[in-house]
């Protein structure tokens, strides 16, 4: 019985002392919603329609789900978020097994060109590409396939750049 009681006092123990440096809130040393962000509209460099409006809607759902920063959107924001769509790219990733020419599923990246300012100092805290994945599976109409993953292609950027701003250490 005594084994089991020291057994039972060293579980808690360990359990305890794990949770001493979790932290509730955002990790990058700010209090939630101290500062804003204002997203600019992103410039879009490719030769495909409606992949800035996509992401820049995006990316201000993201920040406001995320919660580290308000999302500026009458008043200037404390951060300024800006960028441009570099690439958007469609590669075959599986073909028909009657066809191998014909593609099943294709590969759809974005890379955007992501640049964070504070607004006062003009410090640039963040400026980097960033790349989104998605699998679009070829149906009779490519087009609306397209049309179906470009929300998925721009929320996977969008949380990339969200968690990178919110962690910080830039």
């Amino acid at each position: 019985m005594r084994a089991l009681r020291c057994i039972w006092m060293g579980y808690v123990a360990i359990t305890l002392t794990g949770c001493t440096s979790y932290r509730l809130g955002p990790t990058n040393g700010l209090a939630a919603g101290e500062k804003s962000v204002q997203v600019v509209p992103f410039a879009n460099q490719t030769l495909e329609p409606r992949l800035g409006d996509a992401l820049t809607g995006a990316l201000r759902k993201e920040l406001q789900r995320d919660g580290t920063y308000k999302v500026a959107t009458h008043d200037p924001g404390d951060i300024v978020l800006s960028g441009a769509i570099m690439q958007y790219n469609r590669s075959a990733q599986s073909f028909v097994a009657t066809d191998v020419i014909t593609p099943r599923d294709y590969r759809v990246s974005l890379t955007a060109q992501v640049t964070a300012r504070e607004r006062a100092t003009g410090k640039i805290l963040l400026n980097k590409a960033f790349t989104g994945n998605t699998l679009l599976r070829v149906t009779a109409d490519l087009t609306s396939g397209d049309r179906e993953a470009l929300p998925l292609l721009a929320t996977d950027v969008a949380r990339q750049v969200t968690t990178s701003l919110a962690d910080g250490g830039w």
